[in-house]
């Protein structure tokens, strides 16, 4: 993957990022593009949730140096952001 993974860690609409923000793009920036293409917009939450197996039993996903919890309405929305970021 060659990607100008700057730009790929900051939220899309310009807004600064805190450092949630930054683990979870970074976290998809980790997928790679043939993961990133499995994904089907049409999956129930917990089709998502099991996709990725790295969801807490309280629903949130398993993320390193994060200020907040990152429940799946954020998720699915920042994964499609980065899928289509990435033009895939």
């Amino acid at each position: 993957m060659n990607h100008p993974d700057i730009e790929l860690e900051r939220p899309q609409d310009g807004t600064p990022p805190d450092e949630t923000d930054i683990s979870l793009r970074a976290y998809f920036l980790r997928m790679s593009d043939e993961r990133l293409r499995e994904y089907q917009v049409d999956w129930s939450d917990e089709q998502v949730i099991e996709w990725d197996g790295n969801f807490r039993s309280d629903g949130a996903l398993m993320l390193v140096c994060c200020e907040r919890d990152v429940e799946i309405d954020e998720y699915r929305r920042v994964l499609e952001e980065q899928i289509a970021r990435r033009g895939l």
